[in-house]
């Protein structure tokens, strides 16, 4: 019984000298974004494209701060065959930025 007592007092103890910890999650898969959503993209005619393997990556608005900034479209090479571009998208006040698909 006092070696119980004695393991107890011992752990209550120790736990006087423990120091506060404080754990912050991060959330994978999108920039939190504070304010109003962005304004609608402008759509307009891509140019000519510069030769085979290229594919249109459409211009979009990106987060930066509490402002939109515009990014203009371009041809950019696919990195590897039959890749397709994945536009940006803005859900739920969550920035989630484009990406190369099969």
């Amino acid at each position: 019984m006092k070696t119980k007592l004695l393991a107890i007092l011992l752990l209550a103890g120790s736990s006087l000298f423990a120091g506060v910890h404080v754990a912050v999650g991060v959330g994978v898969g999108g920039a939190y974004v504070y304010g109003p959503p962005p304004p609608p993209p402008a759509y307009y005619a891509p140019p000519p494209a510069p030769g085979p393997g290229f594919a249109w990556v459409g211009g979009n608005y990106y987060p930066v701060g509490a402002a939109w900034r515009w990014h203009a479209g371009y041809w950019g090479a696919r990195p590897y065959a039959h890749a397709y571009w994945v536009a940006p998208r803005y859900y739920g006040h969550r920035y989630y930025g484009g990406y190369w698909r099969r």
